[in-house]
C-alpha cells in the first residue's frame, strides 16, 4: 500500500481509502438514461417473406438481461432501451451476436430458420467481460458526430485521466490542456459553456459557472472516473429533441455495469519533473525545472449479486498532482525587476500549484422481471487545488479552491412489446468555493506613467483580492419520464419518443468578499516608492434589495417529442421538437433600488432643468425603462421552442453509401453567476482610490480626484471606506426586463461511405449562435455620445454611482466547418485500427469568445464581426492502435493545428466614425513551426505514443505495464504572445511575436509510467 503525500488543504489519504469507499458505495446509487441507451431495429424474414408475429429476443451476454418483442405484419421489429453491450439476438430459430454502441440506432435483419452466426468479429469490452462480436454502426442518422470506443480509451496515449481527452478524434472537437494543467473541451466555435455532458443520459450541466459541465470550470480534474466509462458518443450538431440545455457539442457516455462474473482492475500512474523536458517558461537564462508531479490511481470492481438479475459496479480514481508554474514580470517592465527589494525579487521563478481529486461511482442494477430494470447509482467528485499562481501573480497570491459535486440517480425502465418507458429521479449538489490563500493586504509592484495612463505589472504579492473569495453552487432534484412507442406504422415504421422533465434547483452565487485590499506601488530606477499610488478594494454598501450572496429557487421544465420515421429501407426521417422553460425568481422578482431610479430620472447635473440623466441613452437607441424592474414587469423567457429535422438516405439500401443532413434549433441557458450580479454588485462594489505623491503633492491620476496618503489605510477596509469619495463608488448592474435564452441554429449536409473495412464521412456544417449574454456600459456624455476625444465616458456615471453596467443579449457567432473523417475500426484479425479526422473552420463573432463584458462600444450591436478566437483554421487528428510484437499493444496520436486567432481591442492612430480610436480585431499570430515537411504553418503540434504489455499470471489474473511518451518531439505550443504594435498613422499593421519564455499548451516531452492489474 503506497502512502500519498499530504496536501496543504486536505488530510493524508491512502489507497486503502478507495477500497473502503468502494465498499461503502455498494449501498449507494447510478445513471443510465434516454440518451445513452441503444435501439435495435430490423426485419425478420422466413423464406424471403416477412415473418409476422415472430418473437425477437435480445439477451445481454454479460448480464443475462433479456428483452423481447413481436414482429409486425411486415416482419419489422424494434427493440428500445437496450444497454450498450453485446447481445445474442434470436428470432425463429436463427441468432446473431452483435455489439450495440452508446446512443445508437442500429439495424439487424434476420432470416428465420437460418443458423447462428456472428459475422465479422471485433473484440469489445463494455463492462468487465471481453466478448467477440461485430459492432453495428449507426449509419442511418442525421446527427453529426461519432463514437469513442472503449478500445480507444484504453489504447490511445493520454496526458490526463479525463476520458473527454479522446473526444478530439471526432471532427469539430478540441481538447485543450493549458499552462496550469487545466482542461477544456470545446465543440466548433461555440463558447465554453454551451456544451453538455450526459452520464447515462443524465445531464451534468453547470447552471451557475462557465464551463458547460458542473465542476469543470478552471480545474485539472476529471468530471467522472474513466474506469467507469464504457464508451461515449460525441454529437457536434443536429442532435435529436431529447437533448436539452445545450447549443454546442453534446457528449453522451455510457457507464460500465456489473456482470455475471466477478471482475476488477486497478492502476497506478506516475511522472515528475525528472521525466520531462523544460517548459518554455523554464528556458529563460538561469531558470531550472520546476517541481512537478502526476500521481493517478484507481480501482474498479463489478460482479453479480444475483445471477442474471442483480449486479453491482463500483469505481474510484484519485489524483495527487503538482503543476509547475513560473512567476515572471510583464515583458514591457522586465528591466525594472532589478530595482525591487531582494525578498520580492526572490519570488520570481519556479513555483507550484498542488491539486488533489477523489472520484467515486457506484451502481446497482436489478431486473426483477424480463420487462423491468431498476438502477440506483451515485457519483462523488471532491477536489482541492491551488490556482491563479504564475505569470505576474506571486507564489502567495493565488487561490485555494474547493470543488465538489455529488449526484444520485434512481431509474426504472419497463419494456413491453410495443412500448418502452423510463422514469428517472435525480439529486445533485455542486459547489465551487475559491478563497485567497491568506488574509491581509496585497502588494502589487509595477511601472506607472500618469499621462498617458500606462501601467505594467511586475509582480503581485501577498493575499489576493476579494474577487478570489467566491461561492458558487447548485443543489436540487429532478424527475423525468421518457416514453417510446416502437410499433406504429403509417407509410413506413415510426419510433415515437416523448418525454417530460421537472427540476427544482437552488442556485447560489457570491462573486467577491470584502477582504484583502490591493495596494499598488510604483517602481522606478530609484527603487520602490515609499507609499502606494493606488488601492483597489471591494467596499460593502447598504443598498435596498442588494446582498453579497444571491440565491434563487429555480424551476426548470422540459418537454419533447420526436419521431424516427423509417419511410422505407433507404429513407429515414428524424423529426422532433422540444420546449424548455425556467422560472428564476432572483431575476423576475428583483426590484431596482428607488434611490437609483430617482438618480436615473432626476435632473442631469450637466443640463439641469433640460433633461433627466436617462435621456443620455436615447441617441444609442436605449430606453432606461427597459432595465428598471418593479418586481412585476418581468417574465421568464417562454419562447424556447426548438424544432429539429433530419434525414438519412441509404443509396443502395446496404448501409454503405448514406447521404445525411439536418437543420434544427437548440436553446442553452444564461449563467446564474452573470444574472445574479444585478442583485449583488451594489452591495459589494469594486473601488479604486488614487493617492497624491507625499513629496510633490502631485495626483497620481491625470485629471482625477486624489486623496492624501495615510498609513491608517493599511489597517483594514473599514478605514478605506471612510475616504470621502468612496461614498459614491457603488457599482450597479441592471438587466433588461426581457432577457432571452441563448440558442444556436444548426444546418448540416454530408455523406458517409463504407469502402472495404474503412468508414468515411464528409460533412458541411453551419452553426449560428444568437442572443449570447453581454454586459455593456450605461455611462454617457451629456449629449448622449459614448466617445469624446477618443475616450469612453468613465467619468460620466449615473449621479451617486461609480459605474452602471447593463446586461442584455446580443453576442453572435457564425461558424462554417468542413468535417472529414476516415476510420478503419480495430479488428482482431487485422490487429490494428486508426481514426483520421480533419476540421476546416471559418468562424467570426462580435465579441471575444467567453468574454461577457463589452465596454468599448455603446452597444454590442456596434461591435464588428471579427475572426473567432475559438478554433484554428485547420486541425488534423490521427489516432490508432496496433497489436505488436511480444504481445505489446502500441498506440499513437498526432494533433496538428494552425495558429488559433487572437482577439484584441487595438489602436493604430485611426479615428472611427463614432469617435473611437480603438477597434475590435481578430488576427492570426505567428506559427510555431513545421511538421515533417512543408513550411512553418502550425501553431499546435503533438505526437504521442504508448506501449502496453500484459502478463497473464493464471486464470483471469493479469498484470500490465504501460509507458506513455507524450509530445515525443518536444514541440513548443506557445500560448503567450507579445503585442508589439498594431500599426500607426491610421494604417493597421499588427506586429505580434511569440513570447518564447511564456506559457504554453499541453506538456513538454514527458514520460509516464503505469502499472495495472485485472482479475
Amino acid at each position: 500500500m503506497k502512502k500519498h503525500k499530504p496536501r496543504n488543504i486536505r488530510p493524508t489519504r491512502k489507497l486503502l481509502t478507495c477500497a473502503l469507499a468502494s465498499c461503502l458505495m455498494l449501498g449507494a446509487p447510478s445513471a443510465f438514461a434516454q440518451s445513452s441507451n441503444a435501439n435495435l431495429r430490423g426485419q425478420v424474414l422466413a423464406d424471403s417473406a416477412p415473418a409476422a408475429g415472430t418473437e425477437v429476443i435480445a439477451t445481454n451476454n454479460a448480464t443475462g438481461s433479456v428483452r423481447r418483442t413481436q414482429t409486425n405484419a411486415d416482419g419489422s421489429y424494434t427493440l428500445t432501451g437496450l444497454q450498450p453491450g453485446t447481445y445474442t439476438v434470436q428470432a425463429g430459430g436463427t441468432s446473431k451476436v452483435v455489439t450495440l454502441s452508446v446512443a445508437s440506432n442500429s439495424t439487424l435483419d434476420l432470416q428465420s430458420g437460418g443458423v447462428a452466426e456472428t459475422g465479422p468479429v471485433e473484440a469489445t469490452d463494455l463492462g468487465a467481460v471481453v466478448v467477440t462480436a461485430p459492432v453495428l454502426k449507426d449509419v442511418k442518422t442525421s446527427e453529426v458526430g461519432n463514437t469513442v470506443s472503449l478500445r480507444q480509451i484504453q489504447q490511445l496515449p493520454q496526458a490526463t485521466r479525463n476520458f473527454l481527452e479522446f473526444a478530439d478524434v471526432v471532427p469539430g472537437m478540441a481538447f485543450e490542456i493549458d499552462a496550469q494543467g487545466q482542461t477544456r473541451l470545446r465543440g466548433g466555435a461555440t463558447n465554453g459553456s454551451s456544451g453538455n455532458l450526459y452520464i447515462d443520459g443524465v445531464g451534468q450541466k453547470s447552471y451557475v459557472k462557465s464551463g458547460g459541465i458542473a465542476g469543470q470550470s478552471g480545474t485539472q480534474g476529471n468530471p467522472f472516473p474513466q474506469l467507469a466509462i464504457g464508451e461515449y458518443k460525441v454529437i457536434t450538431s443536429n442532435y435529436k429533441a431529447e437533448y436539452g440545455q445545450i447549443s454546442g457539442a453534446a457528449v453522451t457516455a455510457a457507464t460500465k455495469s456489473g456482470t455475471n462474473e466477478f471482475h476488477g482492475e486497478a492502476f497506478y500512474r506516475f511522472t515528475d519533473e525528472s521525466l520531462r523536458e523544460k517548459r518554455p517558461s523554464e528556458l529563460a537564462p538561469g531558470q531550472e525545472k520546476t517541481e512537478s508531479q502526476t500521481k493517478e490511481f484507481g480501482i474498479a470492481i463489478g460482479g453479480p449479486i444475483m445471477q442474471d438479475r442483480m449486479h453491482f459496479f463500483i469505481a474510484y480514481e484519485g489524483k495527487d498532482n503538482i503543476a509547475p508554474r513560473t512567476v515572471f514580470p510583464s515583458p514591457n517592465a522586465a528591466n525594472f525587476v532589478q530595482y525591487l527589494p531582494a525578498d520580492v525579487q526572490s519570488q520570481f521563478g519556479p513555483t507550484t500549484q498542488p491539486f488533489s481529486e477523489d472520484l467515486y461511482f457506484g451502481k446497482i442494477d436489478w431486473e426483477p422481471t424480463d420487462r423491468d430494470r431498476i438502477e440506483l447509482s451515485a457519483q462523488v467528485r471532491d477536489e482541492t487545488q491551488v490556482d491563479s499562481v504564475g505569470g505576474q501573480r506571486g507564489p502567495d497570491h493565488g487561490r485555494d479552491v474547493i470543488n465538489k459535486d455529488t449526484r444520485t440517480t434512481l431509474r426504472w425502465e419497463h419494456s413491453a412489446d410495443t412500448w418502452f418507458n423510463e422514469l428517472i429521479a435525480t439529486t445533485e449538489d455542486s459547489e465551487n468555493n475559491p478563497t485567497p490563500m491568506g488574509l491581509g493586504n496585497g502588494i502589487i509592484y509595477g511601472t506607472y506613467t500618469i499621462a498617458p495612463d500606462t501601467e505594467e505589472t511586475l509582480i503581485e504579492t501577498g493575499p489576493s483580492s476579494g474577487f478570489d473569495a467566491q461561492r458558487k453552487g447548485q443543489k436540487g432534484w429532478s424527475i423525468a419520464n421518457n416514453l417510446t412507442f416502437n410499433s406504429f406504422s403509417w407509410n413506413g415504421d415510426h419510433t415515437i419518443k416523448m418525454g417530460v422533465s421537472y427540476k427544482a434547483v437552488e442556485l447560489t452565487a457570491q462573486d467577491a468578499g470584502a477582504i484583502n485590499p490591493q495596494f499598488k506601488y510604483r517602481v522606478t530606477t530609484a527603487g520602490v516608492a515609499a507609499t502606494p499610488f493606488r488601492v483597489d478594494f471591494l467596499a460593502p454598501f447598504d443598498v435596498p434589495g442588494q446582498r453579497p450572496t444571491v440565491e434563487s429557487k429555480s424551476k426548470q421544465f422540459g418537454v419533447y417529442i420526436q419521431d424516427d420515421w423509417a419511410v422505407n429501407d433507404k429513407l429515414m426521417i428524424n423529426v422532433g421538437v422540444r420546449w424548455d422553460y425556467e422560472k428564476n425568481p432572483a431575476y423576475t422578482d428583483f426590484v431596482t433600488s428607488q434611490d437609483f431610479v430617482d438618480a436615473l430620472y432626476g435632473d442631469d447635473p450637466d443640463l439641469p432643468g433640460v433633461q433627466p440623466w436617462a435621456d443620455r441613452l436615447l441617441p444609442s437607441g436605449l430606453n432606461a425603462a427597459d432595465y428598471v424592474s418593479t418586481g412585476n414587469n418581468r417574465k421568464d423567457f417562454k419562447d424556447a421552442f426548438a424544432p429539429r429535422l433530419g434525414f438519412s438516405y441509404d443509396l443502395f439500401a446496404d448501409e454503405r453509401h448514406v447521404i445525411h443532413g439536418g437543420a434544427g434549433r437548440s436553446y442553452d441557458r444564461n449563467l446564474f453567476e452573470q444574472l445574479s450580479l444585478e442583485a449583488s454588485k451594489a452591495a459589494l462594489s469594486p473601488v479604486n482610490v488614487y493617492f497624491r505623491d507625499p513629496a510633490t503633492q502631485q495626483c497620481y491620476r491625470a485629471g482625477g480626484n486624489c486623496v492624501d496618503w495615510d498609513p491608517v489605510y493599511l489597517d483594514g477596509i473599514e478605514n478605506l471606506q471612510n475616504i470621502a469619495q468612496v461614498t459614491n463608488s457603488k457599482e450597479l448592474f441592471m438587466l433588461r426586463n426581457d432577457i432571452k435564452t441563448p440558442y444556436s441554429d444548426q444546418i448540416s449536409l454530408g455523406m458517409s461511405n463504407q469502402v472495404g473495412e474503412w468508414l468515411t464521412d464528409i460533412t458541411l456544417q453551419n452553426i449560428r449562435s444568437y442572443d449570447g449574454f453581454v454586459f455593456t456600459l450605461i455611462n454617457r456624455y451629456p449629449d448622449g455620445s459614448f466617445f469624446q476625444n477618443g475616450s469612453q465616458p468613465w467619468g460620466e456615471p449615473v449621479p451617486g454611482y461609480a459605474n452602471t453596467i447593463l446586461g442584455s443579449n446580443g453576442i453572435e457567432t457564425r461558424n462554417n466547418q468542413l468535417l472529414l473523417s476516415a476510420e478503419k475500426p480495430y479488428s482482431k484479425e487485422s490487429g490494428w485500427g486508426i481514426n483520421l479526422s480533419y476540421t476546416g473552420t471559418s468562424a467570426r463573432h462580435n465579441r471575444a469568445i467567453d468574454e461577457a463584458y463589452a465596454f468599448d462600444k455603446p452597444t454590442i450591436g456596434e461591435y464588428p464581426f471579427v475572426k473567432s478566437n475559438t478554433a484554428p483554421r485547420h486541425r488534423f487528428v490521427a489516432a490508432g492502435s496496433y497489436d505488436g510484437f511480444w504481445g505489446i499493444t502500441f498506440g499513437a496520436k498526432v494533433v496538428l493545428a494552425t495558429p488559433e486567432p487572437l482577439n484584441n481591442i487595438s489602436c493604430w492612430g485611426q479615428t472611427n466614425p463614432d469617435g473611437s480610436t480603438c477597434t475590435a480585431v481578430g488576427f492570426t499570430p505567428p506559427a510555431a513551426g513545421k511538421f515533417l515537411i512543408g513550411g512553418k504553418v502550425w501553431g499546435y503540434r503533438t505526437v504521442d505514443f504508448q506501449a502496453t504489455k500484459e502478463f497473464a499470471l493464471g486464470g483471469d489474473f493479469k498484470l500490465s505495464a504501460r509507458v506513455n511518451l507524450l509530445n515525443a518531439f518536444n514541440f513548443k505550443n506557445y500560448s503567450s504572445f507579445n503585442y508589439n504594435s498594431f500599426g500607426s498613422g491610421g494604417i493597421y499593421n499588427p506586429q505580434i511575436s511569440i513570447n518564447e519564455f511564456g506559457d504554453s499548451l499541453y506538456v513538454p516531452r514527458t514520460l509516464t509510467f503505469e502499472l495495472g492489474m485485472k482479475f
